[in-house]
């Protein structure tokens, strides 16, 4: 893989390899200082990781250590790198398990064609603007990736592109009454896995039960390149081809499952489709419009409502000889940009 920096960029970069628990050491000591400076102090680290929740994490582990032993291994390096409890870290990447209502939004905009689009806003805690970083990660025995990271997380919930030309982009979804069996940050690094969209087709439709996340994806199919969308969560996943436009601001549009839609979900939705009927395509001043009557698609707000900022924006276009990325943080001039995974 190529990698450009065309000006500086406050988007830190980390390139790990190894066995999976030096990924996750690697991981917690680039994202450590950041933990314990910023995310230890919120409301949301001290609910997750209340005593109460202790006994569906143990389950959750449970079922990750039968199903995927070597993601508790990346758990279990993290929390030595964080210099933090295990059970604390685990509790954290299991939070939308254990919460209906996590403060992750994003939108993910999908211009089909060709060559596709796909742009997507990585929304997030507005303590750890500056703090996120890119990771180009090797694990042993399967395809490579580059995906952005929040400090103490493990990958795959964001945006990424995987060496077997898999763009994976996720978006939040806040389902209510789910009984978890696995947690969605587990399932979603498992995705990483998969060697293209059929089998990561499979993965998502015979997932247990989970939190909700809305994946968008890309990769070679039975016809050549496809653009698809799936809702997954308590253990159902619409799974649809994406032919025309189209933008998703996390919340369920084809899974009939209940659910939290914020008004800022709700707002960028109507929008993004506002925008999309218009005629508009350019998908920087789709993903940074704040414009409209209600919340704005770009969120730097540090009172969002949802506790929500736009963290950087990722651009991939998947052409038959691969795919070619761009990100950038809101706001900065510098950018990072490349093709492939490794």
């Amino acid at each position: 893989m190529t990698d450009q920096q065309e000006s500086p960029s406050r988007l830190g970069w980390l390139e790990a390899g190894g066995s999976h628990r030096d990924i996750g050491l690697a991981l917690g000591r680039r994202g450590r200082l950041a933990v314990h400076e910023r995310l230890l102090a919120t409301p949301l680290w001290r609910e997750v990781t209340a005593p109460r929740h202790t006994a569906r994490v143990q389950r959750l582990l449970a079922a990750t250590a039968e199903r995927l032993p070597w993601v508790l291994e990346e758990l279990e390096g993290l929390a030595e790198g964080l210099a933090l409890p295990f059970g604390e870290v685990a509790a954290w990447n299991c939070r939308g398990d254990l919460l209906a209502d996590v403060p992750d939004g994003c939108t993910t905009l999908v211009l089909p064609g060709p060559e596709p689009l796909i742009a997507h806003n990585e929304d997030g805690l507005p303590c750890l603007d500056g703090e996120c970083f890119l990771a180009r990660l090797a694990p042993p025995g399967q395809p490579a990736f580059l995906g952005f990271c929040y400090p103490g997380s493990l990958p795959g919930h964001t945006f990424s592109v995987t060496e077997a030309g898999l763009v994976v982009t996720v978006n939040n979804l806040r389902l209510s009454g789910v009984v978890a069996e696995l947690p969605r940050m587990v399932l979603s690094r498992e995705l990483l896995c998969q060697p293209d969209l059929p089998a990561a087709r499979a993965l998502l439709e015979s997932a247990p039960a989970g939190g909700g996340f809305h994946f968008t994806l890309a990769g070679r199919g039975e016809a050549g390149i496809e653009v698809a969308s799936a809702e997954v969560g308590g253990g159902r996943c619409a799974w649809r081809r994406l032919e025309e436009p189209a933008l998703h601001a996390n919340h369920c549009l084809q899974l009939d499952l209940p659910q939290v839609i914020t008004d800022s979900s709700a707002d960028r939705q109507r929008r993004g489709e506002a925008l999309l009927a218009a005629g508009m395509r350019d998908p920087l001043a789709l993903l940074h419009d704040t414009g409209g009557e209600g919340l704005p698609t770009l969120r730097r707000d540090p009172d969002d409502p949802d506790e929500e900022n736009t963290l950087a924006t990722a651009l991939f276009r998947i052409t038959a000889q691969g795919v070619t990325w761009r990100i950038q943080v809101p706001g900065e001039a510098g950018i990072r940009q490349g093709s492939g995974a490794g």
